[in-house]
């Protein structure tokens, strides 16, 4: 195992200071830093960078643990080679590349909702609002609609329960926010397929040594299928960004495929 390169540490100590002080010092961290939808009041500019140092709340350990396991076994190689000054600039465009496609494709998924309840003729100053509510608190223990703005919008355009359920998915989207080192990782994943292409890799669940040059395609191919399915690729359900990691990598392999064909090398970034 190569030895953990200066700046792939700095960026782990940061992730956990990140993770530690969100989850205990101030938990309101996760509203500002994490990436909102752009559309939503609660978004800010620095988020598309701010998110990749944030991971699932605790007691989720599994989430920023791989992450950066992934981070020290593949970042520390393609350092060690680059130097650190080409290294944070792949790392950080990846991260940010993973970020402009998950608000893409949320963007698309939101939109195409709602134009299957287009004939319900919602105002947008409706549509406003039923993106934004909590349509938890909206109802009471016997799971019924209690009164009020949501349930008059409703009434008023007649909206049946299939309707409904397609709205409160929208809004969920809008709502839902992301986290993670993950599209960043997938990009430095991709890059190490492009230097390492033999090299052998292993799920920790299935070891079965398979070469980066297919393992790597495979995983990202797992995760474009999942994204379109709207499922879990490792179970569980939702909740996995999975076109911030299909992002990430994509941004990894223009990255690479550029430098390569330009014959961009380490001198050019000294």
């Amino acid at each position: 195992m190569m030895r953990m390169t200066e700046t792939v540490k700095q960026l782990v100590i940061i992730n956990v200071i990140f993770y530690i002080g969100s989850n205990t010092i101030a938990p309101a961290a996760y509203d500002y830093l994490a990436l909102h939808y752009p559309l939503s009041e609660g978004f800010r500019w620095w988020q598309p960078i701010t998110h990749m140092f944030m991971h699932a709340k605790m007691p989720n350990l599994m989430h920023i643990f791989f992450n950066m396991f992934g981070l020290i076994m593949f970042g520390s190689a393609l350092e060690h080679f680059w130097g650190w000054k080409k290294f944070l600039f792949f790392y950080i465009s990846c991260g940010l590349g993973a970020s402009l496609l998950h608000m893409g494709m949320t963007y698309y998924e939101i939109h195409s909702l709602m134009a299957k309840v287009s004939d319900l003729n919602l105002t947008t100053s409706e549509i406003d609002y039923l993106l934004k509510a909590n349509h938890f608190q909206h109802f009471d223990t016997n799971n019924k609609i209690i009164p009020g703005q949501l349930n008059d919008i409703l009434e008023k355009v007649n909206a049946n329960q299939d309707q409904y359920n397609i709205i409160a998915k929208a809004a969920m989207e809008f709502q839902t926010t992301a986290v993670g080192a993950s599209g960043a990782l997938y990009g430095i994943l991709v890059a190490f397929a492009f230097m390492f292409p033999n090299a052998e890799l292993m799920l920790l669940f299935l070891p079965i040594p398979i070469k980066a040059k297919y393992f790597v395609p495979v995983l990202v191919l797992g995760d474009l299928f999942m994204g379109l399915q709207g499922g879990s690729i490792f179970g569980g359900g939702g909740g996995i960004a999975h076109f911030a990691h299909v992002g990430g990598a994509v941004t990894g392999f223009l990255m690479m495929w550029f430098w390569k064909k330009n014959q961009f090398n380490d001198r050019r970034w000294d």
